[in-house]
Formats: C-alpha cells, structure tokens, sequence
C-alpha cells in the first residue's frame, strides 16, 4: 500500500491521537503555568531568612580529626549598593554574566548549551556545567537546596523572571555581592575586601575589583594564597579584558589595571590544622565538582592525611627553620610524604610556617616547580639499566668536554672550560676520580659519569621513564640537554615523591591519592566507600621492571658505595632498616632535595626561597638530610622494616657479558687464569680461585658498545657517534698519563690450570655417624671424616644437614682427621630421614664430598 493510501484509510484514528497528544500538551502547561503562578518570591531584605548553608567538614584519615570547617567562624558582611565599587560590580558583571543589565533573569541560549553539555559530560563522566545568570545565582545561593534535579531548575528559572520583575538590577547584583564566596570562610564582597586588602568595599581599585572578581567561580582554586596563583593573574587580566570589550573600563586604565602592584594582606584562619593540605584536597575536589557544592553542600571529606605524622613533621620543620635560615640562608621549605602501596599522601607541609607573612607561608611549595638537582638521577640510571647497561658499567669522571664544537681537550678547570657554549662541568666537590661503575657514580651522586648515563640511556626515554612514575611536568625532549640528568627541569616536590614511591612499590605506580570519601548532606558517597577508598582498577599499575627497581634501591642504599662522598655515619645511613636516599642540589644553590624511601614509605624535602634567591654554598647532605632523617625516623616509627627485594646479578661471572659491563675497564677481551698456578683456568678451577685478567688498550664505553644496543656487537664504526672523540681523548690521556698501556695478547698463558684435577681432589670416607643410624633428638650427633687421599694440605671442613649449611671447621696442620658435633634438635630443618654431606677443602680449595642418612627418633 502507498503510503498516500495508508494514510487515507488512517487519516481518522492519526487525528485523535494528534487531538489527544494537543489536549495532554494544554493540560501539562497549564499545571506549569499554575505551578510558576503559586511559586512566591521571598523578602530578601533580610539575610536572617536565607536559607541555612550546610557546612564542609575535612577529615583525617581517621574520621575523627576535624581538619578544617567550612561553616565555622564564617564572616560575612552585608552593605549596601552605594558601599560598593562600581568596579567592582562592573568586574563581577563583566566575567559572570555579561548580559546582565540586557536580560531578563535567564539566557535561553545558554540554558540550552548547558543542558546539551551536561547530558554529554554525564554520559562520559558525571561532571555537570553551569549556564546561570547572576539573578539565578542569587536565586540557587539564598533559597534553593543543593540537589541537582529538573524541578530545582525550573524553579530557578521562574524565580529568576520573577525576581528581575521585582528588584532593579543594582538591587540584584548587590544581593550577589553579598552573598558571593571569595575563599574559606569569607562571603560577602565587603568581608573580602576587608580580609584581602584591609579596606571598604567602596574603595577597591580597579585591579583589587579584577582580583575579587575572579575568585567567586573557583575560591579555593584562584586563592592568592594558594598555589595556582598564575591561574588567578591569568583570570584577573581575563576580567579587565572583558570590562574593556564592555566599554566598562577604556585601554589606558586596564593597561595601567593589569601593571597595578596589588598586595594581599595575610590569610587568618587559625582554625584549619594542615591547612596546606586541605586547600590542596578542596581545590582538586572544586575542580572536579564546582565551587557551589564544595562550599555550601555539606560534605563530609575523608582524607588520606596521617594527623600524627603530620603534627610531628610540622614540629620538626618549626625545629629545623631557623636553624636552615640562619645557617645556610634557607627561609623555606616543602615536605610530602607518601604511602607507596597506594598513593596516598600522608603528610603535606607547604612551607616553614603557613602563617608566617615575610616568608609566603601561604603558598604551597609542594605544588610548587623547582630544579631537581641530582635527585632526579634514579630515573636515567633506571632508563640506562632498562637498556642492558648494569651497575657494575665502567664510565670514566674525568674532564670531558661534551660541547661537539669545542676542543675535545679540556686545558683548564672544568668550570673555566664552560666559556661560550662549550660545556665541561666539575663534579660537586671539584675533584675527578677515573673510571666508575654507575654504582658508585649514582650512589655518590657524581656529575661526569651521570652526563654520560644520559647520554646512554637518551634524553627522549629517561623523560618517558620519569613521566611512567608520574612526572609529567618535564615537557619534549627537544626543551633539553645534557644537564637535564644534573635537574635541569622543573619538578614539584609532589611529583618528586610520588616518582620515588614508585621505586619503593617495587616499580608499580599509584597515581597520588588526597581523599578516601566523599560524603554529601544527604550521607551518599561521591567518592569512595564506607570500607574502601578506590576501585581495584586504581590500585597501582606496573611500569618499570622488579629487578631495575632493586638495582636503584640496592643503589641507592647501599652506605659503602655512597661512603666516599657522604661518610659511612651520615643521615642517611640506617643500620637496621632498608631505606634509600638520594640527594639534589642546583648549580646555583636556588634548590637543594632530600628524597628517599623503604617499602613502606616514601619522604622528599625540598629547601630553598620561594623567591628564587641563592642559599650558602652547599650541598643537600648537609642541609636538609639531618631534617629529612629526623621526619623520616618520626614517621616511620611505627612501621615495620620491610627489607627491599634484593637484585639478582648474574651478568658478573657471564663472560658472554662484555668486559666494560662488568666492572672491567682495562680492555676490551679478557682470558681466566687460576689464582694459584698463574695458568689458565679449567673447569675444575674453583670459582674463588679464578681470576679473569683483561688485555688490550683503555677506552671509552663508547669504543666498546653500540649505546642503543649495549648488549650487541661493537661499534664498526665508532666515528660515526659525535661524542666518541671527546669522551675517548680524556680517556686516553688519563691512561697514559697513569702508565696504562696496552696489554698484548702474547702474555695470555698457554698452559692450563694443573692444580685443580680430579685426580688431587681429597677423597674422604665419614667414619661417624653410620647410615641409617637412629639419633635422639637431645643426643649429640657426631661427625667424624677421614681423609685417604689428598695431594695438598687439608684446610678446612664444612658441614650441611638436608642442603642447610651448619658449621665449618678449620683442620690443624697436617691432620687426616676431623670431628664435629651437633645436637639435631636444634636445627630448624630436621626431617624423620636426613642428609648429611661433608665437603673438605685444601688449600688450594680443592674439595672431597662424602654423604650419609641418618635417622632421628621422633
């Protein structure tokens, strides 16, 4: 059938329902427009009759400790419209609604853009968007709840008409001026201005009105107190620009607006403990939620902050300030301590004195970017070690020139030879020590060989490395060069430590992690769980292999390797607890970093001048590891001392492995000798009783591997690589100036080891117990051998029950024979049916094995 014909024969039955839909269509307006009729507009000459704001509260990780209070000691203010600017009421109109004086109460566009907005954002992730006037802002902030829900905008909106037919525009921007959020505690623009600038709301200048006019969409986040205070500049300038384009103000004043030295006076809340952390925890949280159900929702925040660990850190840093500022000019300082099995973070403290006005206490250095140092060093030698490059490399610290326009002969000090661009730097301590591992180089933290690591490993992988542990602030490979390994970007001590975490979770990262719960007035979680704080998803995801990682932490604590710079009784040595620290100061000591960690805590300190200014010659193993011990001591008290997992290292006795990865830097082919004939080693030659002897001449690293496939053959040619010449030229003087030559081939041994044969091997018989003797478990189990043939002097005897060493005794001169006895119940191993074994050595370590069961009784 047509659709003309089905149409004719259904034209009837479509028009009633067209006829039905119409009638419910009138019926549902009419309840609406009864509804919008009956809805009153309250008196709001009286603040006492607006509705009661439901209060914030932030926790500790206890639930217990109140943090910070949103609703307590709230200073509000209320004026009148000829108290305040016109500035003001221009900046505020200017970036909250630029229609206002054009409007109604409502944009219809902007309602709909909203609303097609929020339904995309709730389809993809929960968050919601604004699209109201300030009249509906008035409405929403002085009698509406907070819930989310289509009556509630209806209602706003009609309000909103009803209240622009009652109430002139001044008297309804004055409302939201009054009314308006500005930061903590503070509502109102008159208790803003008051606590921001010491003055009346009627004498704000242009540039203060910019300023005040700026916070209301995000308080938390554009405080001038917090850390985001390039994000407020930015926002101000945003304001001035609108007023420009509004003819509110003209292109001299908001020229001369945004040149204006606008001084904030002291925050004064003496309320918040860790405040710092809170308005870290509030901003995140307003950013992610809005600054209208952050501040007026009544939540109940569940943080991850250690309230104990935090009043100790606080003690200790007051104990350590004015000891670093009068000693080493350091007036600041950022403490972050991190649980590394999850991320989240235990203790914040953003500055010496939160309060402190002359310091800047307010601001936030552990958001804050600052030059690393050597501390960001772990994340190359994690780089090289990914690559195949082991701790026990050889690099040579010698006077190098890395600059490839430059002579490849450094003639003077390393820093006179950084003239132009030429680039030779000095280690910290001015001195130059010739070939080391990357063991000793990381774990003294010396300059020259770290160059080279990165050079090693790449610019372009070792900041990959660094952002998989969660640094992501370092920006393109192409901003950097070599002195990137030396701290040369920018990191926050947040990521800092959050990076080391990761190191200390045996290399799984957790993103950091501020909040358990997120409660709203109504007890439903936003965030969180009564029992849990996220989801298994979130619980950590592995980035850098196990066995690279115990390389950096067996590294990094290990007190002998690190001894020759630091001294084997530093702070940073912990005799009975596995903790591994690295150190970072700057070239020009703007920054000097303690960061370290165990398996169950990870601390980084940072020490400096918010104002960029130089501290007294130092290094940070002097000035902020005493306090970083001290912090770290406290807060980890009452943890267990969890050991690290220990690397395996089985490249040392591969000889498959080239020299120059093992420790060997004397040439590039090597031959094993046997230590007691000076012949060449057998397959009977015992393990400590050879010796691998390398010959050839000394060069570079750079002369033995390819430094994209450290593992693969050698270089064909070397030439090709254009740092070769200035790394291969400090080498070759060095060796000679030190009398190394080369070693030729003609003096490798053609004989082979004669000493270790089976045929000398001692041959030993266990005359006690006999097999298959039943033992009392309190009896003594006597062990006596006789030796019935040996070439060599016996040395020594050991003794094994079920695979377990148990003893060892040395032989007297010229015996055959030796005794041992033990009681088996004191041996943790023991079994119905047990092995004995006795190995005898000689002196040469030569060895005989004899075996035997016996049996115990219960």
């Amino acid at each position: 059938m047509s659709i003309k014909g089905y149409y004719k024969r259904h034209r009837h039955s479509i028009g009633g329902w067209v006829t039905l839909f119409f009638a419910i269509g009138v019926f549902l307006a009419g309840v609406l427009i009864l509804w919008a009729a009956n809805l009153k507009i309250p008196d709001f000459k009286s603040f006492d009759e607006r509705q009661i704001i439901q209060s914030t509260k932030v926790y500790d990780r206890t639930g217990t400790v109140l943090l910070y209070n949103s609703g307590e000691n709230v200073r509000r203010s209320n004026v009148t419209s000829s108290e305040i600017s016109r500035n003001v009421k221009n900046a505020t109109v200017a970036i909250e609604d630029r229609e206002f004086y054009n409007h109604s109460g409502i944009r219809p566009t902007s309602i709909v853009r909203a609303f097609l907005a929020n339904l995309t954002s709730l389809v993809s992730s929960g968050g919601t968007q604004g699209g109201s006037t300030i009249t509906q802002q008035v409405i929403k902030n002085t009698i509406l709840t907070q819930e989310r829900s289509l009556s509630r905008k209806l209602k706003e909106i009609v309000l909103a008409l009803k209240l622009e037919r009652a109430m002139s525009k001044d008297d309804i921007l004055t409302l939201y001026l009054n009314e308006s959020p500005y930061g903590g505690n503070i509502y109102g623009i008159e208790e803003a201005s008051q606590a921001f600038f010491g003055k009346p709301s009627s004498d704000l200048t242009l540039g203060e009105s910019a300023y005040l006019a700026a916070l209301p969409q995000s308080p938390t986040r554009f405080s001038p107190y917090g850390s985001h205070k390039d994000l407020l500049e930015a926002r101000k300038n945003l304001v001035l620009t609108r007023m420009q384009e509004l003819g509110f103000a003209t292109t001299e004043e908001v020229e001369a607006a945004k040149k204006e030295n606008v001084a904030f006076l002291p925050q004064n809340n003496f309320s918040i403990k860790a405040p710092h952390f809170v308005f870290y925890v509030l901003g995140a949280l307003e950013e992610k939620y809005g600054q209208e159900l952050i501040s007026r929702g009544g939540l109940k925040i569940i943080t991850t902050l250690d309230w104990e660990k935090q009043k100790k850190t606080e003690e200790i840093a007051g104990e350590f300030a004015p000891i670093n500022e009068k000693n080493y000019n350091a007036k600041n300082m950022g403490v972050v301590a991190e649980d590394p099995h999850t991320g989240e973070i235990l203790v914040m403290v953003g500055s010496r004195d939160y309060y402190e006005i002359e310091n800047d206490g307010n601001f936030n250095v552990t958001l804050a970017h600052r030059q690393p140092g050597s501390s960001f060093k772990p994340f190359v030698y994690a780089t090289a070690f990914k690559k195949g490059y082991t701790p026990d490399t050889i690099l040579f610290d010698l006077p190098t020139q890395f600059q490839t326009t430059c002579s490849p002969i450094v003639t003077a000090t390393a820093d006179k030879g950084n003239a132009g661009d030429c680039y030779a730097p000095s280690n910290y301590d001015g001195k130059f020590r010739g070939p080391m591992t990357l063991r000793s180089a990381l774990a003294q933290s010396i300059n020259v060989p770290s160059i080279e690591v990165l050079y090693l490993a790449g610019i372009k992988d070792s900041l990959a490395t660094a952002a998989d542990l969660g640094i992501e602030s370092l920006g393109s490979a192409n901003q950097y060069g070599l002195t990137l390994v030396l701290g040369g970007g920018e990191v926050s001590p947040l990521e800092m430590t959050g990076a080391y975490a990761t190191f200390a979770s045996g290399g799984v990262y957790h993103p950091h992690s501020s909040v358990l719960s997120v409660q709203d007035s109504g007890g439903n979680y936003l965030e969180g769980t009564a029992t849990s704080s996220l989801p298994v998803a979130d619980r950590g995801l592995r980035v850098l292999d196990e066995q690279i990682v115990a390389s950096i932490s067996d590294i990094l604590s290990d007190n002998a390797a690190r001894a020759p710079s630091y001294g084997a009784n530093s702070p940073l040595y912990f005799p009975n607890r596995d903790v591994a620290v690295k150190t970072g100061t700057t070239n020009d000591y703007k920054d000097m970093w303690t960061v370290g960690y165990s398996p169950e805590l990870t601390l980084g300190i940072w020490v400096g001048n918010n104002n960029n200014t130089s501290m007294v010659k130092n290094v940070a193993g002097f000035v902020v590891a005493p306090m970083w011990r001290k912090i770290f001591d406290a807060v980890a008290a009452d943890l267990p001392a969890t050991p690290f997992t220990r690397p395996v290292y089985t490249y040392l006795n591969d000889t498959n492995v080239k020299p120059i990865l093992r420790g060997i830097w004397q040439g590039g082919e090597t031959y094993t000798i046997d230590k007691a004939s000076g012949k060449l080693a057998t397959e009977y030659t015992p393990p400590e009783m050879r010796q691998e002897v390398p010959m050839g001449e000394i060069h570079s690293i750079l002369h033995w591997v390819d430094k994209a496939n450290p593992s693969g053959p050698a270089p064909t040619n070397t030439a090709s690589d254009p740092q070769y010449t200035y790394w291969e030229t400090p080498v070759r003087l060095w060796a000679a100036a030190n009398g190394y030559g080369a070693v030729s081939s003609s003096t490798k041994p053609t004989q082979v080891d004669d000493v270790h044969t089976p045929e000398l091997s001692p041959v030993i018989s266990i005359v006690s117990p006999v097999p298959g003797v039943t033992v009392d478990p309190n009896s003594r189990v006597d062990v006596v051998i006789n030796v019935t043939k040996h070439a060599y002097p016996i040395d020594s005897m050991e003794v094994y029950v079920n695979g377990i060493f148990v003893s060892k005794i040395k032989a007297l001169p010229g015996a055959t024979n030796l005794a041992y006895s033990f009681v088996h119940s004191t041996l943790e191993n023991i079994q119905p049916t047990n092995d004995l074994k006795v190995v005898v050595y000689d002196t040469y370590r030569n060895q005989g094995t004899a075996t035997v069961t016996f049996r115990t009784s219960n």
